[in-house]
């Protein structure tokens, strides 16, 4: 829009708002690229208006403010437009990992008390399936093609008013439920309002320095909270993006060639794919400015090869679901210490110190706070999440006097660089999705022939982290590796199944009984570094 009023136009939506960023940059950059995906090259201002077709659109089927809408699907551009929608037209979205069994989308859908769901070409047979236990679900739409008895985002982009919807956004409104689970397993909903989210992003855009002028590569999925974080963040400054549907090494490196890309967001499993792919060095990366990493440890020979490489392009960041997730990171020049005195290189096993906006203490079981060197728990204030969804006492344990407690334990030295130890819970990362031990081996128990089972992390070159089961079986029982395994499979999403399994005749113990993992993984991960 131009003309006169531009500067009126400017202020409809309360600054502090995701709806001001969308509306700021259709009027500031109506003709500038902002999403690119395959064929498709969507400008801001045609964002904005399919943004507000769709919340005419919902309006129109009885959808209001503070409603929630589900998604499930891989990355798309009608995704986005569902997060659009969440933005300006007051709606609380709640991406779905695709990758869940049919139980646990179930209980999460249910959950989420999601009145609309959106879904992806490989999930519209959900609603036939999950339909009848869903009964808050008013209202199924296709994110793309058009099946039948189904509502299709293309003809309501196509049909439905373009103008600004008379809604009226507010920093504190609620903006998102992005999940996590919690010790025993159960999925929790992390929840965030306007406010927090474009404070989260300012943090982001303050410790990259990016601008308009970036261009992002997005290969995590948006339903992770790392990945739709830096993706909007490149979105508030003006910048442009290419989406890809899922992780593919090679059709990464190709799109990073052809679209001049300067930024990307990877895991270190991304990066480990990337060097596995034939003949990489032919790719021209010589556009990319800074890969960003999180999400999974990154382990220093990987790290160190990559910088032996394409340079001092890497930067780091570390959070999680419930805390923004910008705690802490490491700028590209901090990783321009190889070849220097241990001292100095040993900061490559830190995860950075403190964004600005975010305060970390580190402290001992009573709350206090411990000294340099000294491994405590986490805990973060600043741009966290409100609560669990739903959980009142699941806030109310994770969360004191606006603290959230985190579960990792670490210790900083001092100069305030953050060292992670190990994890309170025991998580896993494999392939930047955490997994909870308790969860898998809540299923594991189930199994007829296992007595007792415990569920740990252990090296592996191409995932960093897999899940390994070391059980114990029942006195003239027997199983095998391979039907454990697979009745893990049939039960959790598989990223969340063992991967090697091990017999033992026991399993060591404290005196009080509790099982020892630490003492499991030592075998493990001995003369390795596990790092964030």
């Amino acid at each position: 829009m131009e003309g006169p009023l531009v500067l009126k136009e400017l202020a409809r939506y309360e600054i502090g708002t995701c709806a001001e960023v969308i509306y700021r940059n259709a009027l500031f950059y109506p003709d500038r690229e902002t999403f690119i995906h395959g064929g498709d090259r969507i400008t801001f201002a045609q964002f904005n208006t399919r943004v507000n077709r769709l919340v005419h659109a919902l309006h129109a089927m009885g959808l209001r403010k503070g409603d929630v809408l589900g998604v499930l699907a891989w990355n798309c551009l009608p995704y986005l437009d569902v997060y659009g929608a969440a933005m300006k037209g007051g709606f609380i979205i709640s991406p779905f990992n695709p990758r869940l069994s049919a139980g646990e989308l179930k209980y999460l859908i249910n959950y989420s008390e999601a009145k609309a769901l959106f879904l992806g070409e490989e999930f519209l047979a959900m609603k036939e399936t999950l339909g009848p236990a869903l009964p808050l679900v008013a209202h199924y739409i296709s994110l793309e093609g058009r099946p039948a008895g189904m509502a299709a985002h293309e003809d309501i982009i196509g049909t439905n008013m373009d103008m600004e919807p008379d809604v009226e956004i507010s920093p504190d409104d609620l903006l998102f439920i992005i999940y996590t689970s919690g010790t025993t397993g159960t999925p929790r909903g992390a929840v965030y309002n306007h406010r927090r989210f474009v404070e989260d992003m300012k943090t982001f855009v303050m410790m990259t320095g990016i601008g308009k002028d970036n261009k992002y590569v997005m290969i995590m999925p948006l339903f992770h909270i790392g990945g739709t974080k830096v993706f909007w963040s490149y979105f508030f400054v003006g910048g442009s993006h290419v989406l890809l549907k899922q992780f593919d090494p090679a059709e990464t490196l190709k799109a990073i060639e052809a679209e001049k890309a300067t930024d990307i967001h990877i895991v270190p499993t991304h990066l480990a794919a990337f060097f596995a792919v034939p003949d990489f060095n032919k790719f021209n990366l010589s556009s990319l400015t800074m890969m960003w990493y999180a999400a999974s440890p990154m382990p220093l020979e990987l790290l160190k090869k990559g910088l032996a490489v394409w340079g001092p392009i890497f930067a780091q960041g570390y959070g999680g679901t419930e805390t923004g997730p910008n705690v802490c990171s490491m700028s590209t020049s901090d990783h321009m210490v190889l070849g220097n005195a241990p001292e100095k290189e040993h900061i490559l096993l830190s995860c950075g110190r403190p964004n600005i906006s975010v305060h970390v203490r580190i402290v001992d079981e009573r709350g206090a706070d411990v000294s340099p060197g000294v491994i405590g728990e986490i805990i973060v204030k600043g741009n966290t999440m409100l609560e669990f969804w739903r959980k009142p006492e699941d806030t109310a344990e994770e969360m004191k006097d606006g603290w959230v407690y985190t579960g990792d334990m670490g210790y900083y030295d001092d100069r305030g660089y953050v060292y992670i130890a190990d994890r309170k819970k025991d998580m896993i990362i494999s392939g930047g999705e955490n997994v909870f031990p308790r969860e898998v081996e809540d299923v594991l128990y189930q199994h007829p022939a296992v007595q007792e089972v415990a569920v740990i992390g252990v090296p592996d070159d191409y995932w960093v982290e897999k899940v390994h089961a070391v059980a114990v079986l029942k006195a003239g029982a027997s199983a095998s590796a391979d039907d454990i395994m697979e009745f893990c499979k049939q039960r959790l999403a598989r990223y969340k199944a063992p991967k090697s399994v091990e017999f033992s005749a026991a399993l060591p113990k404290t005196p009080s009984g509790k099982i020892m993992k630490r003492q499991l993984r030592e075998k493990y991960w001995e003369g390795r570094e596990r790092k964030i």
